[in-house]
């Protein structure tokens, strides 16, 4: 048997924008075996909310991600309102869904761009960057910025999205319509994308349901799993769109499941922007006084999968226990099948077509004594903490 050489992917590398490592043990050019270690970036998000009121949580797990900054603020919100037991009006819903999904066509095209610029294909690279700009616009008109947006709150959102401004947003996306098509044409058709991505890091629909994968990486294998249809929220159930799949579940039909699925998000904002032209005298939030004991689960559909925020309420003003799970965190483990028997160069493509955060995945691995240096606690003690708090706020309600 030969011998394995390694090759560490990290923790800072070119082609991550966030530390994290990987080690890939080869046998010449083809990848044996990996190992992922975490732990570089905590920032001990789920400690610090319980210290904060829920008005300035969302600002806190705004920051979480600053790819798709919308996303846990909704789950987040989604979770607070199942605890108050309030339904928030059609208004708010309709702005809401508008900036997931504009959320949504921002990180696609991020993705599709970074693929280009790993693959070597700079022109999808700048292309799909370029066209991204015209989104970041429409954030800054309807929000003020161009990402974190400050546009969530309980009850509603924070600001409406005014009748004069709807024109100007439908001229982005009719302009963007085209240059999408353009985009998805140059990498549908190209025979050098195809020969770097067609049958690379393939997984299996049984492998999907075996690491629990979510979002375009499960949708790209044949599993048709979206929240905003299996789980709806906000305006979801109030407008029409299909959830996007494709069957090859290699790294082009992951790519192609992102490219199709913006697509549907032009058209699912297109029909908000008809709603609030019929709900213009509409609400943008409804009253909440106080945060009821209780528990809430808030999920939402995030540009990479499944977000998840559980939340439990001991009737103060601040959540007596926040558990964050962002879609990185299983897409990530999906490496063991996609990347092993790859060769090195395909293996990085890989572990990028899942479009991983770093952020959005850290867990802390080792509890330190700040004074002493002593090891209080590893990663297994943690977690095991982590239960015995949980189990003993649930007996407790």
């Amino acid at each position: 048997m030969s011998k394995k050489t390694l090759i560490p992917i990290g923790p800072y590398h070119p082609l991550q924008e966030e530390p994290e490592l990987f080690k890939l043990y080869c046998d010449g050019e083809i990848v044996k075996d990996i190992k992922w270690e975490t732990g570089y970036n905590h920032r001990g998000i789920e400690k610090l909310s319980e210290s904060k009121t829920y008005e300035q949580v969302f600002f806190l797990v705004e920051r979480i991600c600053g790819i798709c900054s919308t996303s846990h603020p909704f789950a987040f919100a989604n979770a607070v309102e199942e605890i108050v037991g309030k339904e928030i009006t059609d208004r708010a819903k309709y702005i809401r869904s508008i900036i997931g999904e504009l959320e949504r066509l921002h990180s696609h095209l991020l993705w599709v761009g970074l693929a280009g610029h790993f693959l070597g294909y700079n022109t999808v690279f700048m292309w799909a960057w370029k066209y991204r700009e015209p989104i970041l616009d429409i954030f800054e008109m309807i929000t003020g910025n161009r990402n974190s947006y400050a546009m969530f709150k309980v009850g509603g959102v924070r600001r409406d999205i005014e009748g004069t401004k709807i024109p100007a947003i439908q001229k982005v996306l009719d302009d963007f319509k085209k240059k999408a098509d353009l985009l998805t044409g140059a990498v549908m058709d190209d025979p050098v994308i195809h020969a770097r991505t067609r049958g690379v890091g393939i997984l299996t629909k049984q492998d999907v349901i075996d690491y629990a994968a979510v979002g375009p990486t499960a949708r790209a294998s044949g599993l048709a799993i979206d929240i905003r249809k299996d789980d709806p929220y906000a305006a979801y159930p109030l407008v029409n769109w299909k959830v996007i799949t494709a069957q090859a579940g290699d790294v082009f039909a992951k790519a192609e499941v992102r490219l199709l699925e913006m697509y549907e998000s032009i058209s699912i904002i297109e029909q908000c922007l008809e709603g609030l032209k019929k709900e213009k005298e509409g609400d943008i939030s409804v009253k909440v006084t106080e945060i009821p004991e209780g528990t809430g689960n808030g999920r939402a559909e995030a540009p990479r999968g499944e977000v998840f925020h559980f939340v439990v309420s001991d009737g103060s003003s601040s959540p007596a226990r926040h558990k964050i799970r962002a879609p990185s965190y299983v897409n990530i483990a999906t490496f063991r099948k996609s990347c092993i028997g790859q060769t090195i160069a395909d293996a990085t493509i890989s572990l990028a077509a899942v479009d991983p955060c770093y952020c959005c995945t850290e867990r802390m691995a080792v509890a330190y004594d700040v004074h002493s240096g002593k090891k209080l606690m590893n990663a297994e003690e943690l977690i095991n903490l982590s239960v015995k708090r949980t189990n003993d706020i649930r007996d407790n309600d």
